[in-house]
């Protein structure tokens, strides 16, 4: 008899109903399914509220002339109940809309937000932002970037959004994730990615 617990795929849950919750500017699903026990057999039903706001992307703009980084700063209503101050310094981000590339957003995103323009943009990793409860999947990418022209206050006023450019040395960047004054998911991965990869990432970019 074998002691080896079972790989389980998505075969391996049945989803018995999904029933629309609330559909503003994001969209709230209650999911009912049941899936494969690891003792053997099938779960009860489950219910689970689930947060839909489709998938995104976040890149990491690098000038390795200057040796810094473009970062955002804007306000964040989620960081308030937790945070001494709920402006985050973030990395440029979106969300990916029905038809559009995940590099297309990449450079989309980075103008509207930073006024910038990317080049050598390489992909890095993804990750489920929180997958208990919502669907959404982050792809992270790197690129190259002047910073010198990175400046001012962008967003879309259609989107009630006001961003501040900053240009971060890049011991500042990792001191700011040591002690916490960067906390959210993205950018800390984002430039952990970086920091491991950095020698490899560069060698690339010089690459004909």
């Amino acid at each position: 008899m074998s002691n080896e617990i079972p790989t389980f795929t998505s075969n391996d849950v049945e989803i018995l109903s999904v029933e629309p919750l609330y559909d503003g500017f994001f969209k709230m699903q209650q999911y009912t399914f049941r899936h494969k026990l690891f003792a053997g057999g099938w779960s009860d039903e489950v219910k689970r509220e689930i947060f839909e706001r489709g998938h995104a992307v976040a890149v990491l703009p690098y000038d390795p002339v200057q040796q810094e980084f473009v970062l955002i700063e804007q306000v964040r209503i989620g960081a308030l109940a937790t945070s001494s101050s709920p402006w985050l310094i973030e990395i440029i981000a979106g969300i990916i809309d029905t038809g559009e590339t995940p590099e297309a957003v990449c450079h989309r995103e980075s103008e509207e937000e930073a006024g910038i323009t990317l080049s050598h943009l390489t992909r890095a990793c993804s990750y489920l932002s929180s997958p208990g409860g919502t669907t959404e999947r982050l792809h992270v990418f790197m690129a190259k970037t002047d910073a010198t022209t990175a400046e001012g206050v962008h967003g879309l006023d259609n989107e009630s959004e006001d961003i501040r450019v900053h240009r971060v040395k890049e011991e500042t960047a990792l001191e700011w994730i040591k002690s916490g004054h960067i906390d959210n998911a993205a950018a800390i991965i984002a430039l952990q990615w970086f920091f491991l990869n950095k020698s490899d990432l560069l060698e690339q970019w010089q690459s004909p």
